[in-house]
């Protein structure tokens, strides 16, 4: 009989689950939404049991597609939205909505923490201090739904992230993954273990917490009712780190970028644990009893910007004709659009810059904004790649993501990165990493050899740009970016 990896890709607005063979072949696709809850503004919530009917009617509907059996399935890899927040107790019953982490609801309560615990929490887990990751949503939970924390005491609440939320309504086990883990803000990724003085500054008891493993073992089997057979769940990673496993990303140096409504570049930097300034320190993986550190920017707008394009001002229809637009012209004629529409993320990070479009003339048109739209994206991701190669070399740029189809913007990429861009076959890379960390676990495929002679390049951009060009048009951008920084002080919205 034939068998097969089943991934599931847990995301912000829907749940997926795709079916691959050992080519990396896509055979059966299932995706379904579910409801996002706004209780208040900047309050951003979802329903854990809607996450989990979406998750298990895109598995059926995955292998429908695949026309397969589960008895087919050899191992399910799980990658997730990371730092979303979920208490349960044992039965599987979630206790109170999920927190996204999106959610701002926390920001207060972090800038006190931040204050008198900065350095020691970037210092343990290389996070800068933000709501954006679990520790304080857990905190917010424990001290404001009632009863929970006296539940917690006496051992009767789990808490965990969507992937391990996913794997005990699976399965029944309480783990999550070293790359899960080290999202929290709770997790030593020094010493690979929950951190007592964390734990102590979040004021969180440690036995609500799951056991940490490695992303590549069999955490458990599928309960027979579920999906009518037992099949091992082996694979654990969150979106962005399985995204750079996808990419077989194995070696230091070794960087994806994917392109979705913001860009998240990640830099595989081995054993190595770095810090930067202006970057995250993250666990990308753990494999074969050792632990692979990764560097992180994030840029928060970029394919919004595109969706800005057509649903705020609507000068396209489909994100698609910006690639046309931008040809059209032999240069972005000194036209600048910073995207900040929320504050700039990784290098910057200033929450209160704001949108800006420079150097319109009579003549703009356009075709000059869908250009300098595209070229933004572009921008802003070397200014993540810059900021990564002060601490290590970078030969070239692994992408994926929708925008990635887009022939101008990976040409644009590579002439301002002075850097090879590849984009691969299977565009489906988030899934495709917990696929192989699943595969692996269970002698699927063989070892990370035999993962990097599936990866293939469908395409390779070569820069072509002369240098002159490549460093004008870039201290425009530069000047461009100080311009709109801060510019929600200014004005005082």
């Amino acid at each position: 009989m034939d068998k097969f990896i089943l991934s599931l890709d847990e995301g912000t607005t829907s749940a997926r689950a795709i079916v691959f063979d050992r080519e990396s072949n896509v055979l059966g696709v299932g995706q379904y939404e579910f409801p996002q809850h706004y209780p208040k503004p900047g309050w951003v919530e979802h329903n854990p049991e809607e996450i989990w009917e979406a998750q298990l009617k895109a598995i059926k509907t995955a292998l429908k597609n695949a026309k397969i059996t589960p008895e087919q399935i050899a191992a399910i890899g799980i990658t997730n939205q990371r730092e979303t927040t979920i208490v349960w107790d044992k039965s599987g019953k979630p206790l109170y909505n999920a927190i996204v982490w999106q959610c701002r609801r926390t920001a207060e309560m972090v800038e006190e923490i931040k204050r008198e615990h900065g350095d020691v929490i970037k210092e343990k887990t290389g996070l800068v201090p933000d709501a954006y990751f679990s520790a304080s949503k857990l905190k917010w939970l424990l001290d404001n739904v009632p009863g929970l924390r006296e539940k917690a005491e006496k051992g009767e609440v789990l808490f965990g992230t969507v992937d391990t939320f996913l794997i005990y309504k699976l399965t029944g086990e309480h783990v999550t993954d070293y790359s899960n883990a080290s999202r929290t803000m709770l997790f030593n990724i020094k010493r690979l273990e929950w951190d007592d003085e964390l734990l102590e500054i979040f004021d969180i008891p440690e036995a609500i917490l799951p056991e940490v493993k490695e992303s590549s073992e069999i955490y458990g089997y599928t309960k027979r009712e579920l999906l009518g057979a037992e099949v091992p769940v082996s694979g654990d990673a969150g979106d962005q780190q399985a995204a750079l496993f996808g990419q077989a990303c194995f070696e230091e140096g070794m960087v994806k970028a994917t392109y979705g409504t913001g860009n998240f570049i990640l830099a595989n930097t081995g054993r190595m644990l770095l810090y930067s300034d202006n970057l995250l320190t993250t666990i990308a993986w753990g494999l074969d009893g050792r632990v692979t550190y990764a560097l992180e920017g994030s840029v928060f707008i970029t394919g919004a910007a595109v969706q800005w394009l057509r649903d705020g001002i609507k000068i396209i229809k489909d994100a698609a004709e910006t690639e046309e637009m931008a040809e059209k012209l032999a240069s972005n004629e000194g036209v600048y659009f910073v995207p900040a529409f929320v504050g700039l993320g990784a290098p910057y990070w200033d929450q209160f810059a704001r949108g800006l479009i420079i150097g319109i003339t009579r003549g703009t048109g356009r075709e000059h904004l869908a250009r300098a739209t595209l070229e933004a994206i572009a921008y802003l991701t070397r200014d993540v790649v810059d900021e990564m190669e002060k601490l290590v070399q970078i030969k070239e740029l692994r992408v994926d993501g929708g925008a990635t189809r887009n022939n101008f913007l990976m040409r644009f990429q590579a002439d301002i990165l002075n850097k090879r861009v590849i984009r691969p076959f299977v565009q489906e890379t988030t899934a495709l990493g917990a696929a192989y960390l699943a595969g692996l676990a269970v002698d699927y495929w063989e070892g990370l050899k035999e993962i990097r002679e599936l990866w293939k390049a469908e395409r390779i951009f070569e820069p072509n740009m002369d240098e002159e060009t490549r460093k004008r048009l870039y201290a425009g951008w530069k000047e461009a970016v100080r311009r709109s920084i801060g510019w929600a002080k200014v004005v005082q919205l």
